[in-house]
């Protein structure tokens, strides 16, 4: 019986296959934690993550309240165009004919 016919080889050469991929994955997130780490490093070793949080809470809130203000803005606006282009045909309307 050949090697290549050998269905232990198979699965061992699959097995190596498998787990140099593991290894693969191991690394880029050993690399990735590593960046992190360096990452939060440069940010300061006063890092809170429950004031970050809170934070972002409260720009999100202060974000929601500001698109409310927005909107509410561009319905005035769309009113006050609204009026004008009334009060241009009222004034075509008035205009004599030549």
């Amino acid at each position: 019986m050949s090697n290549a016919e050998r269905p232990e080889l198979q699965a061992l050469t699959e097995l190596e296959r498998v787990l140099q991929h593991v290894k693969d994955e191991l690394a880029a997130w050993r690399r990735r934690a590593l960046k992190a780490e360096a990452h939060r490093a440069e940010m300061g070793v006063d890092l809170d993550v429950v004031a970050t949080r809170e934070r972002i809470q409260e720009l999100e809130l202060e974000n929601d309240e500001l698109d409310g203000r927005l909107q509410t803005a561009r319905a005035r606006v769309d009113d006050l165009l609204a009026r004008l282009k009334f009060l241009e045909e009222q004034v075509r309307l008035e205009e004599p004919a030549p």
